[in-house]
């Protein structure tokens, strides 16, 4: 007779376990953030031994990576829905502008309703076997998403050309600071729920409108 901790290993098959690790990781991450996607943790939880875990991440690090994978992955589609949400008749530059503030709202909401997974998505990791740390952000399906819709508003005409070089970065900058500043910051602490919504509106207006302001 099979004991309880023996009968999980056999419903693992080849790429199984590791994406029951990984499963099991994510959510570690999504209730306490990096610092709880421990290796022998994640083993205990699918039920496996710490060194059968081994065989499919040699460490921590390579876990965390995965993970890290993943919750970028969920963050990049949390913006998608959201743009894809805003109506596409109307005003082409109207169209454009209403869905990078979509992208933005999406982001900041992510952070606050997944504030581990945020926190996990943009923590410093390296590349499993390299000194150096993974992905660069810039190839993140985030981060390329935002540089789409910034060239949807330019081809509008709504945002002039010169101002586009660089845009990414800072819209990406404002929008990330208010989201670390409102999980678990300042902004949730001191503000109620009222003035982060206004607080929200006016950087997002503030932001928009320095994009898209001619000289």
């Amino acid at each position: 007779m099979s004991t309880p901790k023996t009968t999980p290993r056999t419903r693992y098959h080849h790429g199984d376990l590791r994406n029951a690790m990984t499963d099991s990781a994510v959510e570690l991450a999504r209730a306490g953030g990096p610092d709880a996607v421990v290796l022998r943790e994640v083993a205990r939880r699918v039920g496996v031994s710490a060194t059968a875990a081994y065989r499919h991440f040699s460490d921590a690090e390579a876990l965390l990576f995965e993970v890290k994978g993943h919750a970028l992955e969920l963050l990049a589609r949390s913006i998608g829905v959201a743009v894809a949400a805003v109506p596409a008749d109307g005003d082409p530059g109207d169209v454009a502008v209403a869905r990078l503030r979509a992208a933005a709202n999406a982001y900041i909401d992510f952070a606050v309703d997944n504030a581990g997974l945020f926190m996990t998505a943009f923590c410093l990791t390296k590349v499993p076997g390299q000194q150096f740390e993974g992905v660069p952000f810039t190839d993140a399906a985030a981060f390329q998403a935002l540089g789409g819709l910034l060239d949807a508003i330019v081809a509008t005409g709504r945002m002039p050309a010169e101002r586009r070089p660089g845009a990414e970065i800072a819209a990406w900058s404002v929008v990330h600071g208010y989201a670390l500043l409102l999980v678990g910051g300042p902004l949730e602490r001191h503000l109620s729920e009222q003035e982060q919504a206004r607080a929200r509106e006016r950087t997002l207006d503030l932001t928009i409108r320095g994009l898209i302001a001619a000289d």
